[in-house]
């Protein structure tokens, strides 16, 4: 059976449901469980494979989800633009635009600031959308 992170010809949710099974226990719940959360606070979140990891994208991207050995970690591409009053971000703290939350084993999230954080960044890529200029490209 191939990897996920080798297979990029199968669609993303598909590649998702590999990952999460090939991680198996504690991480593969933990980020089953995030991408669930993930869908809750927006519906329209498209999923994709993109650095051999997932991705959640919704007018640009919103976050990718990461396994490693000790944790599961989630890069908000423009997390330094978020609020984040739970303190949810734990890691890349100081760039000026990623931040991220690992999650370790035991760690339980708090599924309605994280859920907060998804609709921030939603909302942050719609603020942020570059229109098109004339002649530049297809038109709507």
């Amino acid at each position: 059976m191939k990897k996920s992170s080798e297979a990029p010809d199968q669609p993303p949710g598909v590649l998702i449901d590999q990952r999460i099974a090939e991680l198996g226990g504690w991480r593969g719940q933990a980020l089953a469980r995030m991408r669930a959360l993930i869908h809750e606070a927006d519906p329209e979140v498209v999923e994709a494979w993109k650095w051999a990891v997932p991705v959640w994208e919704h007018g640009g991207g919103l976050c990718t989800g990461e396994a490693y050995k000790d944790k599961i970690k989630l890069t908000f591409h423009k997390g330094a633009s978020l609020p984040d009053p739970n303190k949810l971000f734990n890691s890349s703290l100081v760039g000026n635009v990623r931040r991220a939350l690992d999650i370790f084993e035991g760690v339980e999230v708090d599924a309605a600031a994280f859920k907060a954080l998804i609709r921030a960044a939603v909302e942050l890529n719609a603020t942020k959308a570059k229109p098109r200029k004339p002649g530049k490209g297809p038109q709507p």
